[in-house]
């Protein structure tokens, strides 16, 4: 059977879309999103992703299709942009969320830990692809473009933070020359909850 090519194009700002992307974005998390905003995840986030200037808006988002159906994405943004972000989008898009709140305020040093980008360095927070497509090139030409865009754009290094127990994750950056800066978070916040905090310069 003929391999489908893969198509890369910039995510738009519609619900539908929003929710596409909450999926990825919950699988890149482990589950985060969904612990953090209960069972209406999916419809916080795509409110919030139709709204530009933040995290976790359309603007920082790449789909890849294949045959015409996303089967991938990818989501980043520069150190000025985080800066720049808004989490207010995401705020009012939860209303009053009682368990986002609760959630915020046990685990504030873990949100804190992306203010820690410096500057020149290209966030990438979140890649995921079906697992029907793992291992049939759709990471790889995400990575790639993302890592164009960000030197183009000129980022000096692209950065990112994975489970530590992630290995399959962990190995596959590693293969594209990306290293462990540090881990964190220094103390336990809950047992396993871990993470790598991996760079790559460009």
């Amino acid at each position: 059977m003929q391999q489908l090519s893969t198509v890369l194009r910039a995510a738009r700002p519609d619900l539908d879309e929003g929710r596409i992307f909450a999926r990825y974005l919950d699988r890149a998390a482990e589950g985060f999103f969904r612990f953090w905003l209960g069972r209406n995840a999916a419809d916080i986030i795509a409110k919030a992703f139709i709204q530009p200037d933040h995290n976790l808006s359309y603007q920082n988002v790449t789909f890849a299709e294949r045959g015409g159906i996303v089967v991938g994405m990818v989501s980043g943004y520069t150190a000025e942009q985080h800066r720049q972000s808004s989490d207010l989008p995401l705020k009012q898009a939860a209303g009053s969320n009682v368990r986002m709140a609760v959630i915020s305020l046990m685990f504030g040093p873990l949100f804190r830990i992306i203010n820690t980008i410096a500057d020149g360095d290209f966030y990438i927070q979140a890649v995921a692809v079906d697992r029907e497509h793992e291992g049939t090139g759709v990471g790889s030409a995400l990575m790639d473009m993302i890592e164009h865009q960000a030197a183009a754009g000129g980022s000096t290094r692209i950065v990112l933070d994975v489970s530590a127990g992630n290995e399959v994750a962990g190995k596959l950056y590693e293969r594209r020359g990306m290293i462990v800066e540090s881990r964190w978070p220094k103390y336990i916040v809950m047992p396993g909850l871990k993470f790598l905090r991996m760079t790559k310069a460009l």
